[in-house]
């Protein structure tokens, strides 16, 4: 006797699905855990990530501290991310360092442009100098740390350029007399390199504690600022042609 024939069928298994959202974790979470996404941020919002993370860490943990690891632990991204976008540490510190030197320069044009009088833009623009040092020391230290840098990126070369043009028009100022940092006399020059002598300086020495005892030494409530002043008086307040 023949056997009736019997239909087998097969039983077809769904696809798993991703759950849209799960509670906590929406869906925009579960597309940056996934592989090949280092976090939810687009490409120019991860670089500018990076870039704030990296002057975090440099301010809290110094120029020793800041690594690419640590950088991309700081922002809470993959160790590959900072290589991606600036492509090794000199690049990173670069710029930062950019990003530093506009800051620094906003901060000197600002103090100038508040200022009426010739000698006070001079003054206002020195003290922006000392100012800026003292509040972000970390960033001040690195702009000055050239062995660290890469001083033919257009992006820092420019804006330490226009920085120091900056810092030069608040000495032309107090020289009555317009300076560019193009074409420079050698009694402009001097002027010039004489006054940054004497602010860097004077930052450096603040930020190392090295002026306490001065200051200990004066009236009772006399600033560092004070200190600066009198320190600046004597030279970039001379004339052209000055003794």
């Amino acid at each position: 006797m023949k056997k009736p024939d019997v239909k087998r069928t097969r039983t077809r298994r769904a696809a798993p699905r991703l759950p849209l959202a799960s509670a906590g974790r929406p869906r925009r979470a579960i597309a940056a855990a996934a592989p090949g996404n280092d976090s939810p941020y687009h490409h120019g919002a991860l670089r500018d990530a990076l870039l704030e993370a990296a002057e975090r860490v440099l301010e809290r943990d110094g120029l020793p501290g800041l690594t690419l690891r640590a950088v991309a632990r700081e922002a809470g991204v993959s160790h590959a991310a900072p290589t991606h976008h600036f492509g090794d540490l000199t690049g990173l510190l670069s710029e930062l360092a950019a990003i530093g030197y506009r800051r620094f320069g906003a901060a000197m044009d600002a103090a100038r442009a508040a200022a009426s009088m010739p000698m006070e833009k001079g003054l206002a623009s020195a003290k922006a100098y000392v100012r800026y040092a003292r509040a972000h020391p970390g960033m001040y230290g690195l702009m000055f740390r050239t062995e660290r840098l890469d001083m033919t990126r257009p992006s820092l070369r420019e804006a330490a350029d226009a920085s120091f043009a900056g810092f030069a028009a608040g000495i032309g100022d107090s020289r009555h007399e317009q300076i560019s940092t193009d074409t420079l006399t050698l009694e402009q020059a001097g002027a010039l390199t004489r006054a940054w002598s004497l602010v860097h300086g004077f930052s450096t020495l603040l930020l190392d504690g090295r002026l306490t005892k001065i200051l200990c030494r004066l009236p009772e409530g006399t600033e560092a600022e004070t200190l600066l002043v009198a320190t600046l008086m004597s030279t970039i307040g001379r004339p052209p042609g000055g003794g």
